[in-house]
């Protein structure tokens, strides 16, 4: 994939702090917002996902802050998804105002949680291959 997948999103007043700040727990809302509209374009649902037997799972997820972001600010949030092999996978995403300063860098690994065992798929890249319509989205 060339470009990775990205959605604008417009921060609102109530996902401020008392410094006027995008609250920190909000970026996470941003980052599972562009990754789920990912699966979405993907043409992954959460109905399909369940209906496969399997569930997406947040195993890990660093934020690193670079500039604060203010009501109004429109921003792009990025999702790539690097695959290594095993049972995890990688996720990098950058929410970037619109003149092209990163305000957050998100690292995240994930995995497939099989709904019935309740352990890790043991190579989440076929699910995904399986199950998109246009698995380039995701790196495949």
């Amino acid at each position: 994939m060339s470009k990775p997948f990205t959605v604008r999103v417009t921060v609102r007043g109530y996902e401020t702090d008392v410094q006027g700040h995008l609250n920190q727990a909000v970026y996470l809302n941003y980052a599972e917002h562009a990754r789920w509209s990912l699966l979405q374009e993907a043409g992954i649902t959460q109905a399909g996902l369940q209906a496969h037997g399997v569930g997406p799972v947040a195993l890990e997820t660093t934020i690193r802050f670079r500039r604060e972001l203010l009501a109004g600010d429109e921003v792009d949030v990025s999702c790539v998804f690097t695959w290594g092999g095993g049972k995890t996978f990688g996720i990098e995403q950058a929410v970037t105002r619109t003149d092209g300063t990163v305000a957050a860098e998100i690292t995240a690994v994930g995995g497939l949680l099989d709904l019935k065992e309740r352990r890790l798929v043991a190579e989440p890249d076929k699910v995904f291959r399986e199950l998109a319509k246009d698995p380039a989205l995701f790196g495949l």
